[in-house]
């Protein structure tokens, strides 16, 4: 693309010097201005995933297992399980962490 550029400034130059038209001051500045680029956010910390306890892991199937008594749909099962193991994961209890959900 840049050579396309090139090949046009030239023509042009040519063209006009041929003619006796004086060519603005700009078109012979080669300097080439350079902008400061924009200051980088500080790179986010990716987290470090928290395990499940064996225990958290039984406590959530019995709920779920509850919940499922309960007729909740399969789409509602699965968006309700994962809020619930992300409050588990932070070290809420299944009780705290399904009244946080129903809030």
């Amino acid at each position: 693309m840049s050579i396309i550029y090139l090949r046009l400034f030239f023509y042009y130059k040519i063209n006009l010097l041929c003619i006796n038209i004086k060519m603005p001051e700009h078109y012979d500045d080669e300097t080439v201005v350079e902008t400061e680029p924009a200051p980088e956010a500080p790179a986010k910390k990716k987290r470090e995933g928290v395990k499940m306890t064996d225990k958290q892991k039984d406590q959530l199937k019995k709920h779920m297992a509850k919940m499922e008594k309960q007729g909740m749909s399969k789409s509602e099962m699965k968006s309700h399980r994962m809020k619930m193991m992300g409050r588990m994961r932070k070290g809420m209890s299944v009780g705290k962490a399904h009244k946080d959900i129903s809030k």
